[in-house]
């Protein structure tokens, strides 16, 4: 007798005879003579009672087909196969049609689901191919069942799905004193340890493109000034030693000599050994600054993951005062203003200013002059974004200004926006540790789901128990994630697991990654505060202060049960504000598909970004930072701050310091600023006029307007899905 059943996913079910009786109805329906009770029932108990105790469900099929073909019915027998064969194509049917559009090069939310990968090339395609096929995998046999319906239904969505096989990691800061002090090896053949400028940049490039193939999320250098600075006093006793030998005398007193600033003078009016160090400085300067032309040039061409996408790479920097590190600042920021190619602004890497008093922020403060010209190329570049050290949460106990590396007890944070500091089984620290995974609740489909409850407390109540089970939901499939990607071996993350994760020399080579594993976090991350307070109060945060103080408590709830999964998991779980993409759009369109049209919930082609205001809710820059600054602290695994500002900021680079200063006075952790700026797609001129319609440099029409997409740059919108399209139109500036 059948007892159980092998679904095509591979699940196993009990047994169900109705599922028979129905699919034999429906069948007989079809035609002229219509339904047949009493053989019906017949089939159905002779295959139950005859059948194996556990049977595929195409093994039944199979035998419904033979007692047909047995009976007087054969023409029940023939509908009934031509049921199963239209099945069989529908099912396949999506699959082709995804393949299709792939294949034509279609632009729609699928192919342009990450804005950062161009999926119109060979290899893009490929990734696509893999991504698409791969996801259905992960549902049919990764996850387990309550997961599965959780991400069928619409509230939950798993990041980087299609990697989930993989068991690859997200993200990480790269401790790069490790690769430029005793380089790595790549593939064939072994990089050396740096000795000058060019080479530590080169290999800096290197560190992050070949990891990028080792993970699925972003690459970041945790203290790009500190790392790099010891290379510029290299490069200048290399140019002493160069001098030695042009002159045929020794400058050894200059090789240690005392040097205030790496900065480029005339030599008119030198003599004798101040001569020589200024040109040694002189040449020193030109090298560094050619090194972060190439630097940031190679990240903006050197394509890694199948050779589909640059690498999405961060850089942090700021707080080094020695003269070398002011000197890697200094240049990187210079070269970030004149721009790549034909001076159009660079994409990659993300820059990151560490905002920190007493080093970089008051008038007075040693790396003042470098924060005054970080405004200045923000301004004109949109980098570097500011990471406030000074924040409460962005504080380590154990920093000391005194200290070479106090990089470690900085935080610092990938581009996008994830953050990585707190950390239960280890030293607290960003340096060497990153993101595991992240999946993100749809908390406005909960809140549409209560919005016929009529009573508000119970309304609100009804509401938090949804969230309550979605959260547990999430926090078990991270950790079913964490036990599966635990299994990973060391030798399949040869760069990652040998010369950048924390704690890799308690890892055996030919072992799991387990013992490492747990310094990293996992995310829990959610999206759309503002449509999920319209659905329960009729007005967002933005609008109002009930509502505010309520998504204020949503959010602190969400912060209080992650805390109690950290204990009851042993993980570094953190509430992440989610960098909504791809997602923007999709929990929209299948909520509205099922919900209908709903006011300020469901009427625009995406959920506003975390616990944002939305875009399109005009108010001033203060009133936007004041709602926004209170949930940075509750969302530790990541979060930022943007205003749209209008004009050319070019010619206001006061108006960046004014948005760093309210983000010092608010407690918040991570901002910028966007605004507006043209580029020429044909020549790459850029300006910031608001209808550029034509290039005025080579008259072409081909204009595209350079935009932050999620934390990061699009050089063409062209690579925008839906939602976010939507998203960008509907933005207003704040005054």
């Amino acid at each position: 007798m059948i007892q159980t059943v092998v679904k095509r996913d591979g699940r196993i079910v009990g047994f169900n005879e109705q599922k028979i009786v129905a699919a034999i109805r429906k069948a007989m329906l079809h035609t002229d003579k219509g339904a047949d009770e009493q053989l019906i029932e017949k089939i159905t108990d002779y295959i139950a009672f005859r059948g194996k105790t556990q049977m595929t469900v195409e093994a039944i099929q199979d035998a419904v087909e033979v007692e047909l073909m047995k009976s007087s019915r054969k023409d029940v027998a023939q509908k009934y196969i031509q049921y199963r064969n239209q099945r069989s194509i529908a099912r396949k049917a999506k699959t082709r049609e995804v393949f299709l559009d792939i294949v034509n090069v279609k632009s729609n939310d699928i192919t342009r689901e990450n804005a950062n990968m161009n999926a119109d090339t060979p290899a893009g395609m490929m990734m696509k191919f893999a991504s698409e096929t791969t996801k259905p995998f992960v549902d049919d046999y990764l996850l387990s069942e309550d997961v599965r319906e959780a991400v069928l239904h619409n509230y939950l969505h798993i990041h980087d799905k299609d990697y989930y096989p993989t068991k690859s990691l997200t993200c990480v800061q790269h401790p790069l004193d490790n690769i430029l002090e005793h380089g790595f090896t790549a593939g064939h053949g072994a990089s050396r340890p740096a000795k000058r400028i060019e080479t530590a940049s080169v290999l800096a490039c290197i560190s992050l493109e070949t990891c990028q193939n080792e993970m699925h999320g972003g690459q970041a250098i945790p203290a790009f000034d500190f790392y790099l600075a010891p290379y510029v006093r290299a490069s200048y006793q290399e140019e002493v030693r160069n001098l030695e030998q042009l002159y045929g005398q020794s400058f050894a007193e200059l090789m240690d000599a005392a040097i205030d600033d790496y900065l480029q003078r005339p030599l008119e009016g030198l003599e004798g050994i101040d001569r020589i160090k200024q040109h040694a400085i002189n040449k020193t300067v030109g090298r560094v600054h050619q090194a972060m032309e190439a630097f940031i040039h190679n990240m903006n061409t050197i394509h890694s993951r199948g050779g589909n996408q640059v690498v999405f790479s961060s850089i942090n920097y700021g707080t080094d005062t020695s003269a070398e590190g002011r000197c890697i600042m200094r240049e990187i920021l210079k070269s970030t203003y004149e721009g790549v190619g034909g001076g159009e602004t660079a994409i990659f890497p993300i820059q990151i200013w560490k905002k920190k008093r007493g080093v970089n922020y008051l008038p007075g403060d040693p790396n003042y002059d470098l924060y005054e010209l970080a405004c200045k190329v923000t301004a004109r570049r949109f980098f570097p974004n500011f990471l406030n050290l000074d924040a409460t949460f962005n504080q380590d106990a154990e920093w000391k200004s005194d200290d070479p590396k106090r990089y470690l007890h900085e935080v610092a944070t990938m581009g996008c926006r994830t953050r990585v500091f707190e950390n239960r089984f280890g030293r607290k620290t960003s340096v060497a540790r990153g993101n595991l995974s992240f999946s993100t609740i749809n908390i406005v489909r909960l809140a549409i789901e209560c919005m016929s409850i009529k009573d508000r407390e119970q309304r609100i109540n009804a509401f938090f128990a949804k969230l309550d089970n979605m959260l547990e939901v999430t926090a078990r499939q991270l950790d079913e994630r964490f036990q599966f990607q635990k299994t990973a071996f060391v030798k399949q993350f040869p760069l990652l697991m040998s010369k950048l994760w924390i704690d890799i020399d308690k890892l055996d080579p030919n072992g799991t990654i387990e013992p490492v594993l747990n310094q990293g976090t996992l995310g829990i991350g959610f999206i759309g505060l503002a449509e999920c307070l319209v659905a329960l109060t009729g007005h967002h945060h933005g609008e109002s202060e009930e509502s505010q103080a309520l998504g204020l408590k949503i959010i602190s709830y969400m912060r209080d049960r992650v805390n109690d999964f950290c204990e009851r998991y042993q993980h570094n779980y953190s509430v992440l504000a989610t960098p909504a993409e791809g997602l923007a759009g999709k929990f929209t369109k299948k909520d509205r598909k099922d919900f209908g049209v709903i006011p300020g919930v469901t009427d625009r082609d995406y959920y506003t970004n975390s616990n944002h205001v939305p875009v399109y809710y005009k108010c001033t820059a203060r009133h936007k930072a004041e709602v926004e600054a209170p949930y940075h602290d509750l969302t530790r695994g990541g979060h930022i701050f943007y205003v749209e500002i209008d004009g050319d900021a070019t010619h206001n680079p006061q108006v960046i310091q004014r948005v760093v200063d309210m983000m010092d006075q608010l407690n918040m952790g991570y901002g910028s600023v966007n605004h507006n700026r043209n580029r020429c797609m044909d020549c790459g001129y850029e300006n910031a006029d608001d209808h550029l319609e034509a290039c005025p440099k080579c008259g072409s029409h081909h204009i595209d307007r350079l935009q932050r997409i999620t934390g990061y740059l699009v050089g063409t919108t062209d690579r925008w899905n839906s939602g976010k399209l939507a998203e960008l139109n509907d933005r207003v500036t704040h005054d």
